[in-house]
């Protein structure tokens, strides 16, 4: 690949255009040679210097080297400067650390050396041919590289690049390359990760303010890929890597916590997990309310980083990952943010499975526990689309814990049932019920097709007591839904009101349960009408 990227940059460039100015000047040079009727070969009358012209030749060409690095130069700084404020004020370090840009300004700088030092060797009696003809190689190789290496630049400066090296970087301090770990001071190792993940936060924000939707959602996807590489690779990792060091202690991130909370990052071996869903943190409160696609990507990379550690079995990370889905769930909320709330109530949920199917039962009770939480915040603050999404969201992760057989199946059901609050004040709450009961009923239906009728019963029992006319008019609502399509264009794409049709018969045998008891509860027939009786 560098092969490739050499030959594309380089090497054709120069081919291409020292070609075109070869065949061009050896052509005119043959036509006026022997258009003149000079004696001799065209190549052999071109090496017969004359020492006068020589010499002021030298100097001019000379000049005309400093002048072009001095464009070079002028263009570089504009470009770098303009990149760094941006960006990042790494950029310019970024720059003078790369050694193609070094070699080329040597070759500018040695160029013009040459040529006043090869100016003043030059005497009436001889010319120093190899010297001169070294210097015009040079020259020309000089004049030659300005295009490409312009493009170079650009393309060094260009944001995407930017971002992969300061990544590649933060990885190579972390956990080597396919070579293996890297050696060498451990404490500048860490200063550089935490440099280069605050970079790329910088990046990432930056991003925010100018509304750049592409370069933030990089910047975080690096830190995504940096995460998963060193969970990949962590256990190789010598142990004196996870001491938190003083150059950790004084970074603002870790500086601002509780000595017992830094401590515990330091028994966990957690201190860079927390760094990087830190700056994960810190993107997704900026991105609120301004860029909920930035959100998204945030949830969804946190997650996938989440898995990543349930993979490598590095539960003290995995814990921290939910810690911050929690964080970024009380952010949103605070912000009364219902659409960002809705999809991120989707990633935790997916991550709620995962945990679930690899059997941390706790864990995935643990999550399930706090989404209930978050469900009763959102409805005391009247966002009852969030309670809604929570009821659908942990009955879906009770449909994939019966799937599995899970050992946690019961507690998961009962922390469903402890969703709606008993109590409903005003219209916004009342429909947040209302989407809650919907919720319940359709686990219910679930485990009716699945011939586990004592978990429906379960369900039943928490609802035997509820208002006739709530109920009656939820089940006319599910039993109208017929496309599981949503009408809107949305990003989990379905309508949690459908059921299959195999499944809204089984609402009829729930509902059948009603009138073998006692209550106002029996007026419901079997379709959903209201059955002979005195409140009809």
């Amino acid at each position: 690949m560098a092969r490739e990227s050499l030959k594309k940059l380089w090497v054709m460039p120069m081919l291409a255009l020292g070609s075109v100015a070869f065949v061009v000047t050896a052509g005119l040079y043959t036509l006026d040679h022997y258009a003149s009727g000079t004696q001799g070969t065209p190549f052999g009358q071109y090496l017969e210097f004359s020492a006068e012209s020589v010499s002021n030749s030298i100097g001019v060409l000379s000049s005309i080297i400093a002048a072009v690095l001095g464009i070079i130069i002028t263009v570089i700084s504009i470009v770098v400067q303009l990149s760094a404020t941006r960006y990042t004020p790494a950029v310019t370090e970024m720059f003078f650390r790369d050694r193609t840009n070094m070699l080329i300004m040597a070759l500018y700088v040695v160029g013009c050396v040459m040529g006043f030092w090869i100016a003043f060797g030059v005497n009436d009696n001889w010319v120093p041919r190899y010297s001169l003809l070294a210097m015009l190689s040079m020259a020309t190789i000089g004049f030659l590289l300005m295009a490409p290496y312009f493009a170079y630049v650009f393309r060094l400066l260009s944001p995407h690049t930017i971002v992969s090296r300061i990544e590649s970087n933060a990885r190579r301090a972390a956990i080597g390359d396919s070579d293996g770990i890297p050696s060498g001071d451990t404490e500048k190792r860490q200063g550089t990760v935490l440099a280069m993940s605050e970079q790329l936060t910088d990046i990432a924000v930056n991003s925010v303010l100018q509304k750049d939707k592409i370069i933030a959602i990089a910047c975080v996807d690096a830190l995504r890929d940096l995460s998963i590489s060193y969970l990949r690779r962590k256990k190789e990792l010598d142990p004196g890597w996870f001491d938190v060091t003083r150059t950790i202690k004084h970074n603002p991130d870790f500086g601002s916590m509780a000595s017992d909370s830094v401590l515990d990052l330091e028994r966990t071996r957690t201190w860079m997990e927390f760094k990087i869903l830190r700056q994960y943190q810190s993107i997704y409160t900026e991105a609120l309310g301004s860029m909920r696609h930035l959100n998204y990507v945030v949830a969804i990379n946190t997650r996938l980083i989440a898995e990543q550690a349930l993979k490598t079995k590095n539960m003290e990370a995995l814990a921290l990952a939910v810690k911050f889905f929690n964080t970024y769930l009380r952010a949103t909320l605070n912000e009364n943010d219902v659409r960002t709330a809705y999809t991120i109530l989707n990633q935790y949920r997916l991550l709620a499975e995962a945990v679930l199917k690899a059997d941390q039962c706790d864990l995935a009770l643990s999550i399930v526990a706090h989404m209930k939480y978050y469900a009763h915040l959102s409805y005391d603050k009247k966002l009852g689309f969030v309670t809604e999404t929570v009821a659908y969201d942990v009955a879906a992760i009770c449909e994939v814990a019966h799937e599995i057989k899970s050992k946690v199946e019961s507690g998961l059901l009962k922390l469903l049932l402890e969703v709606d609050p008993t109590t409903s004040e005003g219209d916004v709450q009342e429909a947040s019920l209302r989407g809650v009961r919907k919720a319940q009923l359709k686990l219910a239906t679930y485990y009716l097709e699945a011939g586990a009728e004592s978990l429906a019963k379960l369900v039943w029992d928490d609802m035997r007591s509820e208002d006739v006319s709530r109920m009656r008019s939820i089940l006319d609502e599910l039993l109208a839904i017929e496309s599981k399509d949503f009408w809107e264009v949305s990003d989990r794409g379905g309508n949690f009101d459908y059921l299959e049709p195999s499944r809204k018969e089984q609402l009829k045998v729930f509902f059948g349960w009603f009138r073998e008891v006692s209550g106002a509860m029996k007026t419901i027939d079997f379709d959903g009408a209201p059955a002979p009786g005195p409140n009809t």
